[in-house]
Formats: structure tokens, sequence, C-alpha cells
């Protein structure tokens, strides 16, 4: 039983080749890993985009004038997590610029599925209330993403 419902929308071409070409079935194989490791169910949306439309995205909503690699927009930033009787709430949406994946993945000597991958987990965990702000913060969530990516076979090279 899936523990996430996904959407996704891909506004450009999807970037992964077979046998990865599915997005659908690659959102959900790396998402759900996530949702079982931290123990969250819900709806997602997951959109990705190219530098263009993120970085208006960027600007729009964080006020930062330059394309980023990925957007999260929790449903329910600030406030306490989504009410545990619900049996699917909605978590909130997932933007990924596939340039930047592109980029990223030939820069860090990785494959870019393993930076898509990446960024879904980032984009996720900051929907479930994780955050970077800080050292230990940090840790934790880096901590996780590579746990999550491992258990998945994308573990860092």
């Amino acid at each position: 039983m899936n523990r996430l419902s996904i959407d996704v929308t891909c506004e450009v071409e999807w970037p992964l080749p077979p046998p990865h070409g599915d997005a659908q079935a690659f959102v959900e194989r790396v998402l759900e890993a996530a949702a079982e490791r931290i123990g969250v169910q819900g709806e997602v949306s997951v959109l990705f985009v190219d530098d263009d439309a993120i970085h208006e995205l960027n600007r729009t909503y964080r006020q930062v004038d330059r394309p980023t690699d990925v957007l999260s927009f929790p449903m329910n930033e600030g406030e306490s997590l989504a009410d545990p009787d619900d049996v699917d709430p909605m978590l909130g949406d997932i933007v990924v610029s596939v340039d930047r994946a592109r980029e990223q993945a030939e820069a860090y000597g990785h494959s870019l599925e393993r930076e898509v991958a990446f960024l879904l987990v980032h984009g996720f965990l900051h929907l479930n209330g994780y955050d970077h702000e800080d050292e230990a913060g940090e840790r934790e969530m880096f901590g996780l993403q590579e746990e999550i990516l491992q258990g998945i076979g994308l573990a860092r090279s």
C-alpha cells in the first residue's frame, strides 16, 4: 500500500533515460522510500521545470532573484503538521529544476538519477518540517537524505 498520493507534472522533457524513463514511477519510488523512513503519508505534487520557471518562482515566493535547484511549498508551513485523523493530508508541492539537476550532477560527478532523487528527497523533507538552518538541523537532514538514497541504491559514489 502506498503511503503517498503523488501528482507529477513535467513542464520540460523528463531527463532520465530508461529504465527510469517514467517520471511518475521514479518519483513514487523515491518519495515512498522517504515517506516510509520518516513515517508520513499524504498527498504531494511534484513539478519539473527549467531554470527560467524556477527563477520566477524563487523571485516571487522567496524574493531571491536567481534560479535554484528545488523549491518546497509546505501546505502547513508555520503550523502544526497535518491532522493525524486525516488519512491523506496534503503535504505540499515540490518544484525541481531539471537544468540545475543536470549541472549539479555533472559538477558533483554523479548520475543525473542520483541528483534528481536527492532534490526530491530534500524537497520532501522540507515539506515535513526538516530544515538545515543550523548545524544540528543540517546534520539531521543531510544524514536522513543519504540514508534514504542509500536505501534505494543511490548512494554517493
